[in-house]
């Protein structure tokens, strides 16, 4: 039997006690030790740019959804499409929650490219356009309408019908008080008068603003 002497138990224990590989720690440290932890900058800033990251191309990924929606054009869009379309594109989401008689001319232009429609005012005229939302900011829904129906006509293509089985270019003619007296109003056929109040609404409103 190897007895060993008390001096050598010692030294033996003493040498555990010092070597790194096996040098035992409490289980919990102290509250102070804890406090002494820090992040590097250079880590913050590592950590910062990979969330850029993955937030940049989160909104490359959403936009590129947005574009292909767009340009399938409404026949082709499921409901899940739609959904993504008023869900993601923030400036329609805006749009979409305004009254349609308070929207600008270019709000429901842009409305109409978004959701795939007929686009009818990207055929009026920055002008026309101003009149438009001049006629809004008034309060004359029915002038406004009346430059709507325009947009319409012009939507239809360059020939249209005037007064008296006449034709005219609905796109390059001007939207004035005679000019719709004389060719826009004989372009819509409605028996209630409904289309013919609102260009006559547009005639009343372009003289008491002297646009004529």
């Amino acid at each position: 039997m190897n007895v060993q002497s008390p001096a050598s138990v010692l030294l033996y224990s003493f040498a555990i006690a010092r070597s790194p590989s096996i040098r035992q720690y409490p289980a919990t440290l102290p509250a102070n030790t804890a406090d002494t932890i820090h992040i590097s900058q250079a880590a913050r800033e590592a950590f910062a740019a990979s969330s850029s990251s993955v937030a940049a191309n989160t909104d490359r990924s959403v936009e590129t959804r947005l574009a292909e929606i767009r340009a399938s054009g409404p026949v082709n869009r499921s409901q899940e499409d739609q959904d993504f379309l008023f869900a993601n594109d923030k400036k329609l989401a805006e749009i979409s929650a305004k009254s349609y008689n308070t929207r600008t001319a270019d709000e429901i232009d842009y409305m109409q490219k978004a959701t795939g429609f007929v686009n009818t005012f990207a055929h009026l005229s920055s002008d026309e356009k101003a009149l438009y939302d001049k006629a809004v900011a008034s309060g004359n829904t029915e002038a406004a309408e009346g430059i709507a129906q325009i947009a319409l006509i012009r939507q239809g293509g360059e020939m249209a019908g005037g007064a008296n089985g006449t034709t005219y270019n609905s796109r390059t003619t001007e939207i004035t008080a005679a000019n719709i007296d004389k060719y826009f109003r004989h372009s819509i056929v409605d028996p209630s008068g409904n289309a013919a109040s609102k260009f006559q609404a547009l005639i009343q409103f372009m003289q008491n603003n002297s646009v004529a």
